[in-house]
C-alpha cells in the first residue's frame, strides 16, 4: 500500500510504501476509492489537536470497497461491498456514555485519522460496526465529503432544533451540505464567510441562501440559530448578536481559536452556546439513508493522493468551494 503520512506534528506529509495489512477478527480492510479533506485533518496535522498517534495516516472521510474480511464479522458485509469510513472509529461499550447512548462522548475512544490510521492512502483497515454501508448510485468523490462535513453538519442542524432562520458562519463543506438540506426542509438560511470573500457568498447563493455577507456584518432579521463551522472564537460573540432572545449557538468544529471575553447582555435572554462533538452510528445511518431523498450535490474539488499537501494547503487558504477530496 501507499500512503501520505504525517510523521511530525506541522511537518509536511510523506509519501511512502508500506507493508499490506490484513485486518483482524473483527476488521474490515478497504480499497480506497476516495477520501475527503476535512479540517479537523488541518488541526491534526497543525498540532492543534493534542497527542495524535504518531506516525499516523490522516484522512476519515473514507469510501471505498472491502477487499479482506476479518473471522469474526460475518455476514453484513462482504468482499465488495461499499462501505464509508467515518471520524468515529471505535468505542469501548462499557463507559456510562456508551451505555446511555452517547457514545459520540466515549471516554475511551478511537478516531480515524487521528488515534488509527485514516483513508489518505490506497487501502485502510477498519472496525466492521464503525463502517457504514453505501449507496451505488453516487461516484466515490461525491460521497466522500457526507462522512465527516456531513454527518457533523447534520448532527449541529438537529442541535439547532426547530430553527426557522439558521445562520451558517464559515461557508466551506459542511455548510454548503447543510444549505442544501435546510433549504429541503423549508428553513432560511444566511451565509457569513471572511470578509470580503464575495465568491463564497456567491456560492451560498447559488445554493439557495437568501442573503450572503461577512461574518463581521449581522444578517437583515434575527436568527433563530446559528451554527458556526469556522474554527474562529471571535465569531461566537458575533453569531450570539444575531440571535434573537431564546436563540443557540451551536459550535460545530473540534477545534477552535479562543472565545474572547463579551458583555453578559449578549447571552441574557435565554440565549445559548452549545457543542457539537464528534458523532454516534446513528447519527450515520439517519443521515446516510435520508441522502437519496434530499437530492444533495456535492461541490468537490479533486486531488490526487500524492498531492494531499496541496490539498491540505488550499483547504488552510480557502482557495475551492464545497470540500477537497483525494482520489488514489
Amino acid at each position: 500500500m501507499r500512503a501520505m503520512v504525517l510523521t511530525g506534528l506541522g511537518k509536511p506529509l510523506e509519501w511512502l510504501e508500506l507493508p499490506d495489512r490484513m485486518p483482524g477478527p473483527d476488521e474490515i480492510r478497504v480499497k480506497v476509492g476516495a477520501c475527503g479533506v476535512c479540517r479537523t485533518d488541518l488541526h491534526v496535522v497543525d498540532g492543534e489537536l493534542s497527542d495524535p498517534t504518531l506516525p499516523i495516516i490522516p484522512g476519515h472521510e473514507i469510501v471505498g470497497r472491502i477487499d479482506a474480511v476479518g473471522a469474526n464479522v460475518g455476514t453484513s458485509l462482504k468482499i465488495g461491498d461499499r462501505v464509508g469510513i467515518p471520524w468515529l472509529a471505535h468505542t469501548c461499550g462499557v463507559c456510562s456514555y456508551c451505555l446511555h447512548g452517547h457514545e459520540n462522548l466515549c471516554d475511551r475512544p478511537q478516531f480515524t485519522g487521528y488515534s488509527r490510521d485514516g483513508g489518505f492512502a490506497t487501502s485502510v483497515v477498519a472496525n466492521a460496526r464503525y463502517a457504514f454501508p453505501l449507496p451505488e448510485n453516487y461516484s466515490d468523490a461525491s460521497l466522500a465529503p457526507l462522512l465527516c462535513a456531513g454527518l457533523i453538519g447534520w448532527r449541529s442542524l438537529v442541535r439547532a432544533g426547530s430553527a426557522q432562520h439558521i445562520g451558517l458562519y464559515g461557508f466551506g463543506a459542511a455548510a454548503h451540505l447543510m444549505t442544501q438540506i435546510a433549504r429541503w426542509q423549508g428553513r432560511t438560511i444566511y451565509a457569513m464567510t471572511r470578509p470580503g470573500d464575495t465568491s463564497s457568498q456567491s456560492f451560498a447563493r447559488s445554493l439557495g441562501a437568501v442573503w450572503a455577507g461577512d461574518s463581521t456584518e449581522l444578517p437583515p432579521r434575527k436568527l433563530d440559530a446559528a451554527i458556526v463551522f469556522a474554527p474562529d472564537g471571535n465569531l461566537i460573540p458575533q453569531a450570539l448578536r444575531a440571535l434573537r432572545k431564546g436563540g443557540r449557538v451551536v459550535c460545530a468544529g473540534i477545534h477552535m481559536s479562543t472565545i474572547p471575553a463579551f458583555s453578559y447582555d449578549l447571552l441574557w435572554h435565554e440565549r445559548e452556546i452549545v457543542s457539537v462533538a464528534n458523532l454516534t452510528r446513528q447519527d450515520g445511518i439517519d443521515f446516510l439513508s435520508s441522502v437519496p431523498h434530499w437530492h444533495i450535490v456535492t461541490q468537490t474539488t479533486l486531488y490526487p493522493l500524492q498531492r494531499a499537501n496541496e490539498a491540505l494547503g488550499d483547504l488552510r487558504a480557502g482557495r475551492f468551494e464545497g470540500a477537497a477530496v483525494l482520489m488514489p
